[in-house]
């Protein structure tokens, strides 16, 4: 064991990160995927309206659209600077792959987790919005909303790379929304707090703070684990800054960076997902406000279930209530639940289901549905699904017979709003390539050189990266955003004190002021941009 620590104390006198700097041809590569993904992602958009038949899109909505778009590929970009440089860190650290080729590889394999992602990360996100917000995304409100969300995530996150701080574009995204919600909610004449989704707030940030704690102390484990297990010392030396590690030892770190790389897809590029969907409907509600890929025969059995459910939440005693009226209590139920009002929203749930049977009825499939009632029938169906959301949170004493067809209306519901085009991901996913591309160096540094003493070493990297791969894919099954930045730095700062060979007491405090200050100053500047572009 004293054997491992002495060959990492003395660590190298120069760092592996030499001769990076980018060429002409790189930058010139780089604008041109850039240029060509936003092409892609126009056709596709004039695409899906042309087949929408939406004949009242103006030029308007076009520039607008065009113009969010733009900003959410560069939230995206800039998260690459920070997220994915974390997952090529060790590999080109330790001169396992070069920067181009790390990259490249890492934007792959990130390419390959948004493809197979559920989802579900990129609507919780969306979740922390109130829903009243959400259902008026067509409006200047949401449009207010959108471009509050984005400009102060992608100003903070700029301000921490500059400095080289690994800050975490999830938790800047979060602040942004809260900040938002607050801001509408006071707008609104109500109370700040009520414009956020508290609930899913908690297991937001119960996620967010206890992964950086799993990746410090299991990465820290793990490591020792090795130190016990493997007698190779070449596997804990820091990397020398003229010479590749050995085969083995290099295959290790790239199956590790493969792994969070695809980690990071499936969880950190669903966020912009979630970002370009609400664009999506809020300017160009006729082609995405409904999954217009839904099988034909799947649209008369949602019919007939919402009607069978509907009439199951309505006493046959009850007095027949007016939509508008049942949307009204659904949104102050959802706003702030309660299982006191079960049998007063219950009723009004019933009834928003009904008026879904009704339309889905009446047009048979999701493109027949006449374009000025598609917003309204999206609006329904959401509001019934978080409604039944509320519900499951609140209330445990549903009859049996209720809460089967509950749960199965929830999921056709999200199925037929909760939906991302292939295009969407695949934009996002260059949009994240093409960002570590350009800003990998100073995270990689930071990481490598700045949190421990002594300079990563081969055994500590492919710990670090082993946890945060396992932590973050187990987040993703379970809906929860987590940060690939502060699960892996933090790891990195486990296996440095598990090594003996101490913390850099000055990076952990910029790390730490980062992790505080992201929150309250995103909330702050979201909240005053929301003000500012809802009054222009």
């Amino acid at each position: 064991m004293s054997q491992h620590t002495a060959s990492v104390v003395s660590s190298p006198t120069a760092s592996p990160i030499t001769n990076t700097s980018k060429s002409p041809r790189t930058l010139l590569i780089v604008c041109l995927l850039a240029i060509g993904g936003v092409i892609f992602a126009g056709i596709n958009v004039f695409q899906d309206v042309a087949l929408s038949g939406d004949r009242f899109t103006s030029f308007l909505s076009f520039s607008l659209l065009g113009l969010a778009l733009v900003i959410a590929l560069g939230f995206e970009f800039v998260n690459g600077f920070h997220d994915t440089a974390n997952a090529v860190a060790t590999v080109i650290y330790t001169r396992s792959m070069s920067p181009t080729i790390a990259v490249v590889w890492s934007g792959l394999c990130n390419f390959a987790g948004v493809l197979l992602s559920s989802g579900m990360v990129a609507f919780g996100i969306i979740s922390l919005l109130p829903v009243d917000l959400i259902l008026q995304a067509s409006s200047g409100h949401g449009f207010a909303m959108i471009f509050a969300l984005l400009c102060s995530a992608i100003i903070w996150n700029l301000g921490t790379w500059y400095f080289g701080l690994p800050s975490s574009s999830s938790h800047t995204m979060i602040g942004s929304i809260i900040g938002v919600g607050v801001a509408y909610a006071i707008q609104a004449g109500q109370n700040g707090w009520s414009g956020v989704n508290w609930v899913q707030v908690s297991s937001v940030f119960t996620a967010l703070l206890v992964s950086p704690l799993v990746g410090f102390f299991l990465s820290a484990f793990l490591l020792l684990l090795l130190k016990r297990t493997v007698q190779n010392p070449k596997l804990f030396r820091a990397p020398s800054a003229n010479s590749a590690p050995p085969l083995w030892v290099r295959s290790l770190l790239i199956i590790t960076c493969s792994g969070v790389s695809f980690a990071h897809g499936s969880n950190d590029g669903q966020k912009g997902m979630g970002l370009i969907m609400l664009i999506l409907v809020g300017t160009m509600p006729i082609a995405y406000s409904l999954n217009r890929s839904m099988p034909i025969n799947e649209v008369p059995r949602v019919a007939a279930l919402a009607q069978v459910t509907g009439q199951q939440l309505i006493p046959s005693n009850a007095p027949i209530l007016a939509p508008a009226l049942a949307r009204d209590q659904l949104k102050t139920f959802i706003r702030i639940p309660s299982a006191a009002h079960t049998q007063q929203v219950l009723p009004a749930l019933g009834t928003v289901l009904m008026e879904i049977s009704r339309e889905l009825t009446l047009y048979g499939t999701m493109d027949k549905i006449p374009a000025h009632l598609v917003p309204n029938v999206r609006n329904d169906m959401y509001l019934a699904s978080e409604a039944i959301s509320a519900f499951k949170r609140t209330h445990s004493d549903l009859s049996a017979s209720i809460k089967p067809n509950l749960a199965a209306m929830k999921t056709e519901l999200d199925h037929a709003t909760r939906f991302i085009p292939m295009w969407v991901k695949i934009v996002v996913a260059l949009a994240l390539g093409l960002g570590t591309m350009v800003g990998w160096k100073r995270i990689v540094v930071t990481v490598g050189e700045r949190i421990g003493k002594t300079h990563l070493t081969y055994a500590q990297g492919a710990s670090a990266e082993a946890i945060a791969m396992a932590t973050i894919g187990a987040a993703d099954l379970f809906g929860l955003p987590v940060s690939t930045t502060h699960v892996l730095s933090s790891g990195v700062a486990g296996t440095m004190a598990a090594n003996g060979g101490g913390l850099q007491k000055t990076t952990l405090r910029n790390m730490i002021m980062a992790w505080v200050l992201t929150l309250p100053a995103s909330i702050l500047l979201s909240a005053l941009l929301f003000t500012l572009f809802s009054h222009c």
